[in-house]
């Protein structure tokens, strides 16, 4: 149900959410799908299709990271539905724009415009879900947002068999459509209220100020880093491992990222589901954590396997990774209503661009100690860090978000 003072119906509001979720999701990894025959079409020496890859993944990432900022500071000072419209609208016009690309230069400085437009779509929808539900159900409207919106890799890799300009041209329509869509949906009433209150709103820095607030705030991102080392390295360049763990026919990195985003929608809803019977959300972050750290142990011993043991491990992992979902539910859940926008839609920014750093980390360790070893070290690191993170975190199920963070 709604809570009072709230007008649009909480299936819509649920509903388009979701909806800019799967376009983000769309995108993200539609770049992934199509990244070898983009760059083949562009004329990249076979040799050069890794390291083009990896910059435009970067570029992509830090326009996200850029993004996520100032759309999070946005949401908290203008609205979190006149950021929406915003985001998609700059977002749609970069992808259509993608798919004329001639050099690699303009490709990359596209990926980091879309980055930049899509980076306020999931923390920004999540913040308004999480506002206008109880506070005994926020997971579950996070789930549904999450699980539907990680089907979009699913539909990425079906349209990019149409051709990598027709996918780019497509995502861009779907932007629009649900541009239109967010007509029927209105403002929090959340923020409506502490926008009438004159309180001091989207402050990113105080989110620094505060040593409780920073722990808290800085502890959400590491959580969240083991769900982009798998994406960005285990996934994106499974092709790479497949033949360096001598998998007995060659992997498709389209088909790994579509059945991984499968396991990953599940996940989302499994995850979700375990909050809520637990009644707790850092449980259901230990579990899932866990059990990715286990399937990365299996991922890298899984030398000589059949192709369908490895599509099926990845499968798994992404299961596993489906806690993002309660993930930036809980970001959400850490901070008051003048800056939560800008935490919830922040975080997993800076989670997606720590693939930047964490990439040029696992390249420069490759070149030394190769693939598997380098992504051994990476993923130990990562994981490590998001257990302790758990800890420094507040229990957060059943809170009541409807207070202000002051300095």
């Amino acid at each position: 149900m709604l809570k009072q003072g709230h007008t649009n119906p909480l299936n819509i509001v649920v509903i388009v959410a979701a909806l800019g979720y799967f376009v983000d999701i769309y995108d993200l990894i539609l770049f992934s799908i199509v990244r070898i025959p983009s760059l083949r079409a562009m004329g990249i020496a076979p040799e050069m299709l890794k390291d083009a890859g990896v910059y435009l993944l970067n570029m992509q990432m830090i326009g996200m990271l850029i993004g996520g900022i100032v759309w999070g500071i946005l949401g908290d000072k203008k609205g979190r539905l006149s950021t929406l419209f915003l985001t998609i609208l700059l977002y749609s016009l970069a992808n259509i724009a993608n798919g004329f690309v001639q050099t690699l230069n303009q490709y990359a400085v596209l990926r980091l415009i879309a980055g930049f437009g899509l980076a306020g779509e999931l923390g920004i929808g999540i913040t308004l879900v999480s506002e206008v539900m109880t506070t005994e159900t926020r997971a579950w409207g996070t789930s549904i947002v999450s699980g539907i919106g990680i089907v979009g890799a699913a539909l990425a890799y079906f349209v990019a068999q149409w051709g990598w300009q027709q996918a780019y041209w497509v995502g861009g329509l779907l932007g629009l459509l649900l541009l239109a869509l967010r007509v029927y949906i209105h403002e929090s009433g959340m923020f409506d209220k502490v926008k009438e209150s004159g309180a001091k709103r989207g402050d990113f820095f105080s989110l620094f100020k505060s040593k409780k607030k920073f722990i808290k705030y800085i502890s959400s991102i590491f959580v969240g880093i083991p769900v982009w080392f798998t994406i960005g390295i285990l996934v994106t360049f499974s092709k790479e491992f497949g033949e360096a763990l001598h998998i007995a026919s060659p992997i498709d990195p389209g088909k790994s990222i579509m059945i991984h985003y499968f396991g990953a929608a599940l996940g989302s809803i499994v995850t979700g589901v375990i909050s809520q019977l637990l009644k707790s959300r850092k449980k259901a972050l230990w579990i899932a954590i866990s059990c990715l750290s286990l399937l990365c142990v299996w991922y890298f011993s899984a030398s000589g396997y059949s192709a369908t043991l490895f599509y099926f491990i990845l499968f798994l992992l992404g299961l596993a990774q489906g806690y993002w979902a309660v993930f930036i539910t809980v970001a959400s859940e850490q901070f008051g209503t003048n800056i939560r926008s800008t935490a919830t839609t922040t975080v997993p920014n800076f989670v997606r661009g720590a693939t930047v750093p964490m990439l040029m980390w696992w390249k420069y360790l490759t070149s030394s100690i190769g693939i598997l070893q380098a992504s051994m070290i990476v993923g130990v690191v990562v994981i490590v860090l998001a257990v302790i993170a758990v800890f420094f975190l507040e229990e957060s199920y059943g809170k009541d978000l409807d207070y202000l963070e002051t300095d």
